[in-house]
């Protein structure tokens, strides 16, 4: 039972060393790059088309589910950097910041790409698909302390 409780007890912000905190920092930091190579692709490219509603429906999830793991693995590594009073960690975790930007601009031509598959989405609403399941995908990634 103590076990389980040591375990639960929440990390204080500057409560861990660098050194401790970096190999976890640098993970997520790893996955929003490779994600963020893969949405320049997509936006550099035309809007794919499909022969099916259902096709491109599969795309479309496929696409946002990226989006959202995208923005949760910069979300953990923030969550990451803040247990540590080392300002260049700090500093690493919130440079990809930016990325999330970028992933709205993704959505927004997937939006654009849905027009010209037959289907209407709303920019905010596909936002906010993406914003309600951040925070269940980044319970998913967060790795063991």
């Amino acid at each position: 039972m103590a076990l389980v409780a040591l375990a639960a007890t929440p990390v204080l912000p500057g409560e861990r060393p660098a050194a401790a905190v970096w190999p976890r920092v640098a993970h997520h930091l790893d996955e929003a790059s490779r994600l963020a190579a893969h949405f320049e692709g997509v936006r550099r490219d035309g809007c794919p088309r499909f022969a099916t509603p259902a096709e491109w429906q599969s795309y479309l999830d496929g696409e946002l589910e990226q989006v959202v793991l995208l923005v949760a693995h910069v979300a953990q590594a923030w969550v990451e950097a803040k247990t540590t009073d080392d300002d260049d960690v700090r500093r690493a975790a919130k440079a990809p910041r930016r990325r999330v930007h970028e992933a709205r601009g993704l959505v927004e031509k997937l939006a654009g790409c849905a027009e010209a598959n037959g289907s209407h989405l709303p920019i905010s609403a596909l936002w906010q698909q993406v914003e309600q399941e951040v925070p269940r995908k980044q319970a998913e990634i967060t790795l063991p302390r």
